[in-house]
């Protein structure tokens, strides 16, 4: 039997998954939820074979929710259900250990597979999604103007980050500036929107 752990903040959706998934015979929903700041500390009490973690989720972040699983409880392996398909999302979830990334209109059979498939440690990733990430091109910020941006993308105004990363104003204005110039926005807002889209902050 796969103990599973369904992590989805809309509930008829929740409600749909975990229906599905329990009426397969060896599959056994043992916990649900609607954050993500309740995923580990549940995980640690049901002990899941498979985690199914939704990417947006109210609190937390469905990959940091999956990274920070991963290193609690690493016998739990994770897939993630994304409703956008950035093409960001998938780098970001590789690169946080997850071993399943599939759509959330994907038809129920994929997603029963893919659970049977994540649970006897077999990656799972939606074929659609994988060429989409592979079209995104390299990234063209450097690690500091990516550094600079991520700051922005948080509120923080220039004079604060550049007490924050111990540069000046006008070097910080500087970074963003050329940020911007790079990926061709129209301004921070923008280039902040299409670094986070590409999953280059």
């Amino acid at each position: 039997m796969i103990r599973i752990l369904v992590a989805e903040d809309m509930r008829i959706l929740r409600d749909t998954l975990v229906a599905v998934l329990k009426l397969e015979d060896d599959l056994d929903v043992v916990a649900a939820m609607e954050t993500g700041g309740d995923v580990v500390s549940t995980a640690l009490a049901y002990r899941p074979d498979v985690a199914v973690i939704a990417v947006d989720l109210p609190s937390t972040d469905g990959i940091v929710v999956a990274a920070e699983l991963h290193e609690r409880l690493p016998e739990c392996r994770t897939l993630i259900l994304t409703g956008s398909g950035r093409p960001g999302d998938l780098r970001r979830a590789l690169a946080a250990r997850v071993h399943g990334f599939i759509a959330k209109d994907a038809p129920v059979n994929e997603l029963i597979d893919a659970v049977r498939k994540v649970s006897a440690g077999v990656r799972a990733v939606d074929p659609q999604l994988a060429l989409a990430a592979l079209d995104v091109e390299e990234n063209p910020l450097s690690r500091r103007e990516a550094e600079v941006l991520k700051q922005f993308s948080t509120g923080s105004g220039a004079a604060e980050i550049a007490a924050g990363l111990c540069l000046s104003y006008g070097t910080v204005r500087n970074y963003l500036a050329s940020a911007v110039t790079k990926l061709n926005a129209r301004n921070r807002v923008d280039a902040v929107r299409i670094a986070t889209e590409a999953g280059w902050l």
